[in-house]
């Protein structure tokens, strides 16, 4: 047994995406969120693009042979109403190595609020760069890459054909990171050119010759079934995934 396709779905809209992107607009340092971010819920909106995803599961041509989702609330729920009432779930796999990257104490800090409390911070990062960049108390993108490694050599060679993933906008980054082989640089240029949008499908395909992305950030569901498309990105570590 072996994987050969993997699609890569972030969750909903969540209510962290919201808050966050809230703060941003309005200035303000801090995000105003009380839930600590593994038990963050999908907002309204976010409810509704797990639900569309529903048909687009129904019609694939590859059916899905198991299920790996992040521990995460958010995660958890999209897949939960992505399913709705389709048949018996598969096997599914909950992990932790595969939830959000941690911030640490730049956690439920806006731009402004880690320029301001943390203006050391902010020049270390921008001196160490996006990848190798970690929060004390948090993770770098290399640290998230290590333990999708771990991960990923466990299951890819296990687990059977076709998997679909529900996870967070960094994991599925990283996750085409490790699979794709790009380089460092190559990663931050894709990163900063592309966002991975709520509830969206990506596609990675094994062949012969290694892993080819097939389709990223795919929307057209959502779109089909009436559901607004967001664009929540998880920017400079500052808004919650």
């Amino acid at each position: 047994m072996a994987v050969n396709r993997l699609w890569l779905i972030r969750h909903g809209e969540s209510e962290g995406n919201v808050a966050a992107s809230k703060a941003e607009r309005e200035g303000s340092p801090v995000i105003a969120l009380d839930a600590r971010d593994s038990d963050v819920e999908l907002s309204p909106v976010g409810v509704e693009q797990a639900t569309a995803l529903r048909t687009w599961l129904s019609t694939l041509a590859h059916p899905i042979d198991e299920y790996w989702v992040s521990p995460y609330r958010r995660a958890r729920q999209t897949l939960s109403l992505a399913l709705g009432d389709l048949p018996a779930p598969l096997p599914t796999v909950i992990d932790e190595r595969l939830r959000d990257r941690e911030l640490g104490i730049l956690d439920l800090l806006t731009t402004r609020g880690v320029q301001e409390r943390h203006p050391d911070e902010a020049a270390r990062r921008r001196h160490l760069g996006r990848f190798y960049h970690r929060p004390p108390g948090g993770e770098s993108w290399a640290d998230v890459t290590l333990r999708l490694r771990s991960f990923l050599g466990e299951r890819l060679d296990t687990s059977p054909g076709t998997v679909l993933v529900v996870a967070h906008d960094a994991v599925i980054m990283l996750m085409m990171y490790v699979l794709l082989r790009l380089t460092e640089a190559e990663l931050l240029a894709f990163s900063a050119a592309h966002t991975v949008r709520n509830a969206s499908v990506t596609e990675l395909v094994r062949t012969e010759d290694g892993w080819t992305l097939v389709t990223f950030s795919a929307v057209e569901h959502l779109a089909a079934e009436g559901a607004e498309i967001t664009v929540h990105s998880g920017g400079d570590d500052v808004t919650h995934d």
